[in-house]
């Protein structure tokens, strides 16, 4: 059977019998992967500590019949500790592994490896507030999925200038001639830090109030459940 080598990043895993563990990992070059780890739950595993959720390895794996077998894995990135001891961090990576779980499959994608790797990597150390991560993550990850959402000009008709209307189903902020009636207005603040957390610009972010980051928050879910197609389990117990 083939044996091959990628870097991975843990979703989540699954008990299997009594000392296996069937481990998803979103890996670097092939895509979401479900393999069975043998024996980790026993006191005496090697690399247990290692197959968790939200940490990152370089693993070993053979192909079987209907799931691979990690035979090895080496430590590259161990956030878990440092995520799970912080209830913030550890509610906004949970929901961060259930997107990247919902929208990768086998033919990989390095750009959302590498955004989940460094969205983990800036929890555990608290680079940012929690729930700013956690809803910037969403939005590149939705964007590099191909729903890009509009802040500036219309998400309908691409009309230029500044408008207040937000229509998720539409894909942003619609001007007055496309927005439905009752469509919900957003303040110039709130546009502003969606676009901060979707570009990148965290001085930006941080600067903003707590109401402001509440209404941002509340647009960033209502889109991703809605482009998702189903909910998000894991959004449901974020602490902000």
């Amino acid at each position: 059977m083939p044996v091959y080598r990628d870097e991975a990043v843990v979703l989540r895993t699954h008990k299997l019998g009594e000392a296996d563990r069937i481990v998803t990992m979103l890996t670097r070059t092939h895509g979401k992967v479900r393999a069975v780890a043998k024996g980790v739950r026993r006191t005496a595993s090697k690399f247990g500590a290692r197959l968790e959720p939200f940490m990152v390895a370089d693993v070993q794996l053979y192909e079987g019949r209907s799931l691979d077998i990690i035979t090895q894995a080496e430590s590259l990135g161990s956030y878990g500790a440092q995520i799970t001891a912080d209830y913030p961090s550890y509610t906004a990576a949970s929901a961060m592994v259930e997107t990247a779980d919902k929208l990768t499959e086998s033919e990989g994608s390095l750009q959302q490896y590498l955004l989940l790797v460094g969205a983990l990597r800036s929890l555990s150390r608290q680079e940012h507030g929690a729930g700013l991560t956690l809803d910037s993550y969403l939005l590149r990850a939705l964007s590099m999925a191909g729903w890009a959402p509009s802040f500036q000009d219309c998400a309908r008709c691409g009309a230029q200038g500044s408008h207040s209307a937000i229509v998720v189903q539409v894909g942003g902020i619609v001007c007055d001639d496309c927005a439905a009636p009752g469509s919900p207005r957003l303040d110039a603040e709130t546009i502003g830090l969606l676009s901060s957390l979707l570009t990148g610009d965290w001085e930006h972010a941080e600067s903003t109030a707590e109401k402001t980051r509440a209404q941002a928050t509340g647009v960033v879910a209502a889109y991703t459940q809605w482009h998702l197609g189903r909910g998000l389990r894991s959004l449901e117990h974020v602490s902000r």
